[in-house]
């Protein structure tokens, strides 16, 4: 389905998907930013006043990370890039790996299944909060800096 950029972008450089279809496929990036935005406009009462006006990523009263994940207070920037990166890399090379037909592959049916698995290990004990799709993290993050919570959503 190319439900993560990443995925998507990894299968046009290898050859594996047309250039021309990126596009399309990108079409999921303003798909999450606007189910971020309806999320805001559904519950915006509650999160003033639970906030009281004062949008945050971190503290007592933190609400971004509604929207989108966010690491864990001892995780420096370096620590969260580097997990996310390697995540990211793990499940390409998984999931490339799953399909690889030429290379012993998976068992025809089983792809779902061990896809699942993957991710579902890749979660296991994570410092970030399970980024590792950016389709469905950056574009919420860009609505959290416009909706109030600041460029901060990026730090």
């Amino acid at each position: 389905a190319h439900l993560n950029a990443a995925i998507t972008v990894t299968h046009c450089i290898l050859g594996k998907l047309p250039w021309r279809k990126l596009p399309a496929y990108l079409v999921i990036l303003l798909g999450s930013f606007t189910a971020a935005a309806i999320i805001f406009d559904l519950y915006y009462d509650a999160l003033y006043d639970y906030t009281k006006g004062n949008f945050t990523v971190t503290g007592s009263t933190a609400t971004a990370l509604i929207f989108s994940t966010y690491p864990a207070p001892y995780v420096s920037l370096l620590g969260g890039f580097f997990t996310e990166f390697m995540a990211t890399v793990m499940l390409l090379l998984g999931i490339l790996i799953i399909h690889d037909e030429k290379n012993n592959g998976a068992l025809k049916g089983t792809q779902a299944l061990l896809t699942g698995i993957l991710v579902l290990g890749i979660g296991l004990g994570m410092n970030t909060g399970y980024a590792i799709n950016p389709s469905r993290d950056l574009p919420p993050r860009v609505f959290t800096a416009i909706a109030g919570w600041g460029m901060v959503v990026f730090a």
